[in-house]
């Protein structure tokens, strides 16, 4: 249930986005979900790969900095409260989000999370019958 997610630092100017993402399908890798958050400086590019070890290795030969981080991916259905409804759950037991990012398709939603404390996440959440996205499935979206 443990997703693996990529992290790339990326100074912000024109092309830097396009230069991953081609790097990435040259290398025959499929990006599942990302998502940037930006400053002024720089941005910092979070994506779900479908082999996060190659895109690892290929991303620093191209000198770019990459880290790993363990995140989970939770799948709702795509309606008003249904969100809401997780974090009251996560929140009540007291697992904090550091940040989250989604994506919806047709009648479900999946929702890419970064807790504090992750094997507490998923217990909570699998305790409360929320369901957890597979690496494998995710990757096959």
């Amino acid at each position: 249930m443990i997703i693996k997610q990529l992290s790339v630092f990326l100074e912000n100017k024109s092309g830097r986005l396009h230069e991953v993402s081609a790097i990435l399908g040259r290398a025959g890798i499929n990006m599942s979900a990302f998502s940037v958050a930006d400053t002024s400086e720089f941005g910092i590019l979070r994506l779900i790969v479908s082999d996060h070890e190659k895109a690892l290795k290929v991303l620093r030969e191209q000198n770019f900095s990459v880290s790993l981080t363990d995140v989970v991916c939770l799948n709702c259905p795509n309606q008003p409260g249904a969100l809401a409804r997780a974090l009251q759950i996560l929140s009540e037991n007291e697992v904090s989000i550091e940040y989250l990012y989604a994506y919806s398709v047709s009648e479900s939603a999946n929702v890419v999370l970064k807790p504090d404390n992750l094997s507490k996440c998923i217990t909570v959440l699998t305790q409360h019958s929320m369901e957890l996205v597979r690496a494998s499935d995710l990757y096959r979206i």
